[in-house]
């Protein structure tokens, strides 16, 4: 079992959309008692509440579900977790600021390190969609899709 940790700031557009975009990848690929899936956020703000309602429209039109509440990651989520994914630099320098260890930095990647069309290199952040217009969140999808798309073939 490979356990996948997506992470965003307050874990209620991006680390969700995320989420549900794997979590239907891995579901159509078969791979459901093989890959878990969860998020959070490095930010407590948004703890207890549903992801954002635009994020869930704009996923909806592509027949995604988010669900879930939003939680904050926790020091325990190094030891639960494989690969912890985060969806911006600045969430991957918290994250590597809380690593108790080497072995705990090591599980942090940037997810769009795995879209084949980034070559490991330039800008990898999936941007915040929560200002922004709604074509931010299409954006984030589409950032969102080729990454997961990418993760499922390395996993696999």
């Amino acid at each position: 079992m490979t356990r996948v940790l997506f992470v965003c700031m307050g874990n209620i557009c991006r680390s969700p959309t995320a989420e549900g975009v794997f979590r239907k990848l891995v579901r159509d690929e078969g791979l459901e008692d093989e890959i878990e899936i969860d998020s959070a956020g490095t930010g407590g703000w948004h703890v207890g509440e549903p992801p954002d309602s635009r994020s869930a429209e704009a996923a909806r039109r592509r027949g995604i579900d988010l669900d879930g509440a939003a939680r904050q990651f926790d020091a325990a989520d190094f030891d639960r977790f494989d690969l912890i994914l985060a969806m911006d630099a600045e969430n991957r320098r918290e994250l590597l600021r809380v690593a108790p260890d080497d072995d705990a930095r090591a599980k942090i990647r940037l997810f769009r390190e795995f879209d084949p069309a980034s070559n490991g290199g330039g800008d990898l952040d999936v941007p915040d969609p929560y200002f922004g217009g709604e074509q931010g969140f299409e954006r984030v999808l589409d950032l969102v899709d080729a990454a997961a798309r990418g993760l499922v073939d390395e996993l696999r």
